[in-house]
């Protein structure tokens, strides 16, 4: 089986790192601030947080929205593809609520 053919492939490419779960289960319950979304993952380097919402968006799990105020304020949300995902990442939560050490 090629790689492209793996739809389990595909959802990794998408959601498979460290970070890009735990982001979109903090917004499953609505849009959040940019630094708020942030704080919600201590251990995320700014670089790091950057990087993955900008893959998010490009994978159109995530919108972004900038409002023109000073001092800058942007909002992440769910799309409804990233929302399709709410019942995978509360399975997720609910099973290492389960396994916690």
């Amino acid at each position: 089986m090629k790689k492209h053919d793996c739809s389990l492939h595909l959802t990794m490419d998408l959601i498979g790192n460290k970070w890009k779960p735990l982001l979109l289960f903090h917004l499953l319950d609505g849009p959040l601030r940019s630094g708020v979304l942030q704080k919600t993952i201590p251990e995320i380097s700014n670089k790091m947080f950057t990087q993955t919402v900008r893959e998010l968006e490009r994978d159109k799990l995530v919108s972004r929205k900038v409002y023109p105020v000073v001092p800058p304020k942007v909002e992440y949300e769910l799309t409804e593809l990233g929302k399709s995902l709410e019942s995978i990442l509360r399975d997720l939560d609910s099973w290492g609520k389960k396994v916690k050490r």
